[in-house]
């Protein structure tokens, strides 16, 4: 006898397909959750920018152009040195027979100044002063002591040490102004001769210049001193403070000037010798014009932002957010915070020194 038994196909749990239906549940809940905080962060953000913007008080800061002089120069220090002195000295024991001269006398050379009894005369071997007499008529001297000295303080010598860097501006036979530092005589001259062998072991290589210079009785051996060597000037020139000059993308130097409807408006200029300070205005100005700079001026920054989001409500322990004053300058179009180009034309750098500037 067959037996038969039928199994019926047993029906899916419903268990799993509740689990799924929760999680696209909170999945859906999440992402509309994250949708909603991404906007509130958007109009937050929109309105602080917004906010910011109002914060700044835009005003202009005027400069004129006026008639000056510029110069620009290599400077460097040094100290003056005697060219030619003489010290005499007895060869051997003797005494003193005739002295011709006293201290201070101006001697030339070849004359007597010394005679010793056993037949020596002692002569000046250049043109100078008795800078100082050791001795007198009748002493008794030995071999070796110091009779007399002579020094030439009419022409003196200075060296300089010039860098690397400025090394390939000076030249033999350039032009130059030494200055002493204690008297503030003032003297030409020129670079006599370079020493182009670096007297230096160091990182930066140093050379040495030589000039002689003609001084006048005031100056010394000893003396510190300022050699300048001019490069560049521009005299009875149209100048401007370099603060008011702007630059496009091109480098290319430009002013804000006032149209008559009192609107700003860019003026391209040419500009010439710059020192550092003031730079020459060869086009586009005349001496009398007035320019302007742009100046956003901060009235108050995130402090503000804070208060009006959340009502001026104190934070971190009762300490209510604020901010001070604050301010940058440029003109449209130009960069803020970074290094302005330096004006066509102009010198900079190290050991260089500026001249006569116009006022703002």
């Amino acid at each position: 006898m067959e037996m038969q038994t039928n199994i019926a196909a047993a029906p899916a749990p419903k268990v799993r397909e509740a689990g799924n239906s929760k999680r696209k549940r909170r999945l859906l809940r999440r992402i509309v959750i994250l949708l909603a905080f991404l906007a509130l962060a958007a109009a937050v953000g929109y309105f602080g920018y917004t906010r910011l913007k109002q914060e700044y008080t835009v005003t202009y800061q005027s400069y004129s152009a006026t008639t000056g002089s510029i110069s620009n120069s290599l400077s460097f220090s040094g100290t003056l040195q005697a060219i030619n002195s003489q010290l005499s000295t007895a060869e051997s024991s003797t005494k003193v027979r005739s002295v011709y001269v006293k201290k201070g006398d101006a001697v030339q050379e070849g004359d007597q100044l010394v005679r010793l009894a056993n037949g020596t005369t002692i002569q000046a071997a250049f043109d100078g002063t008795v800078n100082q007499l050791y001795v007198a008529e009748g002493d008794e001297v030995a071999a070796g002591a110091s009779l007399i000295q002579v020094v030439d303080f009419a022409r003196q010598k200075v060296s300089i040490r010039v860098d690397e860097y400025d090394i390939s501006d000076v030249h033999e036979g350039d032009a130059i102004v030494v200055t002493t530092t204690a008297t503030e005589k003032v003297f030409d001259s020129t670079i006599d001769d370079i020493n182009y062998v670096s007297s230096s072991s160091g990182s930066v290589a140093y050379y040495t210049a030589t000039a002689y210079v003609d001084t006048d009785s005031s100056v010394y051996p000893g003396m510190q001193v300022t050699v300048s060597i001019p490069k560049e000037e521009a005299s009875d020139a149209v100048i401007l403070k370099e603060d008011a000059i702007c630059f496009d993308a091109a480098n290319q130097a430009f002013v804000y000037t006032q149209n008559a409807d009192g609107a700003m408006e860019q003026t391209y200029i040419t500009t010439g010798v710059s020192n550092g300070n003031y730079v020459e205005i060869t086009s586009g100005l005349r001496a009398g014009d007035t320019v302007y700079v742009e100046v956003k001026e901060t009235e108050s920054s995130s402090g503000g932002l804070f208060a009006s989001l959340f009502g001026g409500q104190q934070m971190m322990g009762g300490g209510q957010m604020s901010s001070g004053q604050g301010g940058e300058r440029g003109g449209p179009g130009g960069n803020y915070g970074g290094e302005r180009p330096s004006a066509p034309g102009g010198n900079s750098g190290s050991g260089r020194n500026s001249g006569n500037g116009g006022g703002r």
